[in-house]
């Protein structure tokens, strides 16, 4: 699960450079997917450790970053498209489509490692 781990954050990681540049590098929040996926990428590399405590532990944190990282996409998304609507104001799509496609990635994500977890605990390596 952590070379899993490591493609989804060269996922985050493009994901936030191009939302970054294709806004014309106006916006140092697009920038955001790019330090989820630094951290996913820091502790999916720790993950790759020989011993099962070490690489649970670092599992564990990165499903914790894959959740925060979901709910904070999709809480934005739809709260800066209500907010977009119920203002009048021209809605930024850029913007709302690098929120849904990282919540998108990261509901994925937490999703495999959920899967990943409950198959070790029921084969027994756990």
């Amino acid at each position: 699960m952590a070379k899993v781990t490591l493609v989804f954050a060269v996922l985050l990681v493009v994901l936030g450079l191009v939302g970054y540049l294709g806004t014309g590098s106006m916006y140092p929040t697009a920038l955001i997917p790019t330090w989820f996926g630094l951290a996913l990428g820091l502790f999916g590399v720790l993950a790759m450790s020989p011993k099962e405590s070490r690489r649970k532990l670092f599992m564990h944190i990165n499903v914790t970053i894959g959740l925060l990282g979901f709910l904070g996409g999709a809480i934005t998304a739809v709260t800066g498209y209500a907010h977009a609507r119920s203002g009048g104001i021209e809605q930024n799509y850029t913007a709302l489509a690098s929120k849904l496609t990282m919540a998108a990635l990261m509901l994925i994500y937490v999703n495999l490692c959920v899967r990943s977890f409950i198959a070790a605990r029921r084969s027994g390596k756990v």
